[in-house]
């Protein structure tokens, strides 16, 4: 192989938030005769938009896997096993105070017989400073 500039499989990396799509062969899929193809490949630049970013929802994940290995221990059971335990995350971030997110937090919890308070602290601790994330929305074309 040579190095020379007219190879077309060595791409840069596109820069971070972009996509790139091909464009269309301009004859459209109609499958008759045989596919052209141009050196000059031309490329249509498109954004992918997601209103959070991945710093923010892998702190979400380990969050959440945080809380379901605290609730297993505080349950005595593998998740499987676990009674249906709703915490909600942005619900919590919802509430206009500590207080009220813990007493949400244990209105929860009102079926597990081990104490919960150290849960509910080190929980409300976590979600300090977090943001609520809502589903991504489309913008208009």
């Amino acid at each position: 192989m040579s190095a020379t500039g007219t190879e077309t499989s060595t791409q840069l990396p596109a820069p971070p938030g972009r996509v790139f799509f091909q464009a269309a062969p301009t004859g459209g899929c109609t499958g008759a005769g045989p596919e052209r193809r141009d050196d000059s490949v031309q490329k249509k630049q498109g954004k992918v938009t997601v209103k959070y970013d991945r710093k923010e929802l892998r702190k979400r994940l380990i969050l959440e896997e945080w809380i379901i290995e605290q609730l297993s221990e505080l349950y005595d059971c593998e998740e499987e096993e676990m009674p249906e335990v709703e915490i909600d995350i942005d619900d919590l971030l919802d509430e206009p105070s500590e207080d009220e997110r813990a007493t949400k937090l244990q209105e929860s919890l009102i079926d597990c017989y081990k104490p919960t308070e150290e849960f509910v602290k080190e929980l409300l601790s976590r979600i300090r400073g977090m943001r609520k994330l809502s589903a991504p929305q489309k913008k208009g074309l």
